[in-house]
């Protein structure tokens, strides 16, 4: 494939010329008509995917909208629902079973899935844990940059840990989707074969699933394979069917996870960089084993923000000090009692005064508290990243530590550095766990990234495929590219498995990567059309040099859990893993004892809508707004017009148990601004509503709050692409 990518691609990017315009024609007039549109269901709308099957929007009050007081964030530890109280980047310290916030049972480093799913399955017990993620918010890494696939196992090569976990995890994600209600499809897969060797291979993997446990599986022949799927390639000859399956939107998966373990007791702390592990020497079985140093940063907009906002004491002492000075010598050299209490009259006042100017300055700060949105948005901080050039693009180092929320991509400072001690440490921490695990002399692997490059194309693309499709696998890249409708119905296609130890995969041109995805994915369904994209984005995947999952003590101390080197099918595997940690813990040591107040229940953010919903108003950002104080007009309040999210499910999201602080984070949690627009300032601007909806509910000004970066990972020129870039993205394709 190197070869192939750096000669055979760049040798067929030339768009204009003779040849690729003849290509281009040959292959439109060979093709049959484009099947018609079966208007497959997508999630939210007319129903929900709930436990990993179709819900219609008529049923789902009494299984998907979980009722309040059945639902974690409400029935366990009591929220107030007063956000302006909860701190900065740390889960609210009245919900944790540690109280001190020095010490624990468990510190877990990585917040993505499989560390997320790690927390939830020990909040399940009478333990302290701590959750830290050196990103601005939960599923920013790996979690956030890949396909969501829930793989079935057919694939992995038996006896290895890819094998053990990936089935066993498969079967679990239905009973955790009617828990935690995150969205969970089992729309299954095909591996498509276009002659008798590739017939062969298919063979082959049915042998290796059923080593492997998976069951189910099913080759069909052309016949099958065309009424399954009647916009595959013609050429398709026969393909494995495996019906279980499914997908997920991954970083929705995640934030569901952290969020149930947050509301049974579980700390979060994002922003937090480990950056020393140290050996606590005790001969107490059950005090601390290790010393965690964390360095806490923000991102460089908040900090500017404190400084503005805030009163300058200094100037404030200075001036009282110069006026008392005076008012001292004017007592002292008084000639008589009559105009020293003139003096002293005249100094109370003035120390009167003074108090109530400086309570003022302190505790009167430009705030966002009872404003309309409309009354924010007139003091916008700055235009959305991509309007006007800026921003910007995230590297593989960036990827290792949080991607587009990492220190770096978000011009972070240190503010603090905190210490953490722990009886046990689990070591989650994706690009970064090699790092983590050099810091008590383990150096058993490294970390080999490899990165996979998506294109997401709009809504009205995803009816071509309801199964997952991918190429007969690669024996040396995996499973290869994809075609896929992901949950919410877009069609995503990818990822590119560019590894980064590689010069001629990792310096690929932007233009060579989308030659790549859309020529490959053009072999198994030849009718999308990639003037429909809207977004582009890259993962790095956490391949280790040992070539299998670690998910082990440590030998320098079995006190350490490793977990990594966690690449696909991770995110099938999570829920295995997590009850595979918790044995290794209790091995280690660790006494656990069940939570009677474990609640597994987790309410929907989202709110299903029928296609054509009434009651849903749009307008100018002042129009409907409700000051977050009517649920019924929050319900009505059009923010995002392409994915008609409301006010209330972003007041939700934001009411919920997990820090956020950036439209970012409410993009993930409710997609306003996902939609065929992204979040387009002269069509609805939903991000600048997005951020007034959260600075209005934090209680603090506008400036605070972070927007959605640009141009962080993708292979696009501009975030809003024009008919150039369209017509590009369209000769890419052959």
């Amino acid at each position: 494939l190197s070869q192939v990518t750096k000669f055979d691609i760049e040798k067929r990017m030339a768009p204009n010329s003779e040849a690729s315009a003849s290509s281009m024609a040959v292959a439109a007039s060979e093709l049959p008509p484009p099947p018609p549109d079966r208007k497959l269901p997508q999630h939210g709308v007319n129903g929900v995917f709930y436990g990993g099957e179709w819900l219609d929007i008529e049923d789902c009050a009494n299984k998907f909208n979980a009722e309040d007081n059945e639902a974690s964030h409400k029935k366990n530890r009591s929220c107030k629902q007063n956000c302006s109280t909860c701190p900065r980047s740390k889960s609210c310290i009245d919900r944790s079973k540690q109280k001190d916030g020095m010490e624990y049972d468990v510190v877990i480093v990585g917040a993505g899935c499989i560390g997320s799913c790690i927390a939830r399955e020990l909040s399940k017990y009478d333990l302290s844990v701590l959750l830290v993620e050196a990103a601005d918010d939960v599923s920013q890494g790996a979690t956030k940059g890949n396909s969501g696939i829930v793989h079935a196992g057919y694939d992995d090569k038996p006896g290895t840990n890819r094998a053990k976990y990936c089935w066993k995890g498969n079967q679990m994600f239905s009973q955790l989707d009617k828990e935690l209600r995150f969205g969970y499809q089992k729309n299954g897969s095909l591996v498509l074969a276009f002659d008798d060797k590739q017939k062969g291979i298919l063979q082959d993997l049915v042998k290796r699933g059923e080593t492997n446990g998976v069951q189910n599986l099913q080759i069909l022949d052309q016949k099958q394979l065309r009424e399954l799927e009647p916009a595959v390639n013609p050429d398709a000859i026969a393909a494995l069917l495996s019906p279980d399956a499914g997908n997920v939107i991954p970083y929705e998966y995640a934030i569901a996870l952290a969020e149930n373990a947050v509301d049974n007791g579980v700390e979060l702390r994002i922003r937090r960089e480990v950056t020393s592990v140290k050996k606590i020497e005790s001969g107490d079985t059950n005090a601390s084993n290790f010393e965690i140093t964390l360095r806490h940063w923000e991102p460089k907009h908040y900090i500017d923000s404190q400084k503005t906002n805030q009163p300058t004491p200094l100037l404030h002492i200075l001036v009282v000090t110069a006026v008392f000075s005076l008012l001292l010598i004017a007592v002292t050299f008084a000639s008589n009692e009559e105009d020293k209490n003139v003096i002293i009259k005249f100094s109370a006042t003035f120390i009167l005064l003074f108090v109530g100017m400086f309570s003022y300055s302190k505790f009167n700060k430009p705030s966002s508290k009872n404003k309309s949105i409309v009354q924010i948005l007139q003091k916008k901080s700055s235009e959305p990243q991509g309007r006007s050039g800026g921003g910007y693009k995230i590297d593989v180092n960036d990827m290792m530590t949080g991607g587009s929320g990492s220190w770096n991509a978000t011009n972070g400072q240190t503010v603090d550095i905190e210490c953490v001690k722990t009886r046990y440490i689990v070591n989650c921490a994706g690009g970064a766990s090699d790092k983590i695990a050099n810091m008590i002399g383990d150096d058993s692997f490294v970390i080999k990234p490899r990165l996979g490059d998506y294109i997401l194309l709009n809504r009205n693309q995803g009816h071509l495929t309801k199964h997952t499709l991918f190429p007969c696998p690669d024996p040396i890249l995996g499973k290869g590219v994809l075609v896929q409708t992901t949950l919410w119905g877009n069609l995503i296609l990818g990822p590119t498995a560019r590894d980064t130890y590689k010069p001629e995969m990792s310096d690929m041109s932007p233009a060579a990567i989308q030659h790549y995805i859309l020529s490959k994915c053009r072999e198994l369904v030849p009718y999308f059309d990639p003037k429909e994209t809207i977004h582009g984005f890259c993962g790095s995947r956490s391949k280790s040099s040992r070539g299998d999952w670690i998910i082990e003590p440590s030998a320098k101390n079995n006190k350490f859990i490793q977990v990594a080197g966690i690449d696909s099918p991770g995110l099938a595997g999570s829920p295995a893993i997590a009850i595979e940690v918790v044995k290794l813990l209790q091995n280690a040591g660790l006494s656990m004892t069940p939570d009677p107040h474990f609640n597994p229940n987790r309410a929907p953010i989202i709110t299903p809508k029928r296609r054509v919903q009434r009651g849903l108003k749009m307008g100018p950002p002042d129009k409907n707004d409700s000051l977050g104080k009517d649920e019924n007009m929050m319900a009505a309040n059009i923010v995002c017009k392409c994915e008609k999210v409301t006010e209330l499910e972003i007041v939700r999201a934001v009411r919920r148990s997990l820090p956020i602080d950036s439209s970012q984070s409410i993009r993930k949690r409710t997609r306003a601004g996902m939609g065929h627009c992204q979040g387009d300032p002269d069509n609805y601007d939903c991000e600048g509503r997005v951020r007034a909806i959260v600075a209005r509910e934090l209680n603090v000004p506008l400036d605070e709050i972070g927007g959605r970066p640009w141009p962080a990972t993708t292979t696009l020129t501009k975030r809003w692409i024009d008919q150039e870039e369209k017509e590009d993205l369209h000769k890419r394709m052959f």
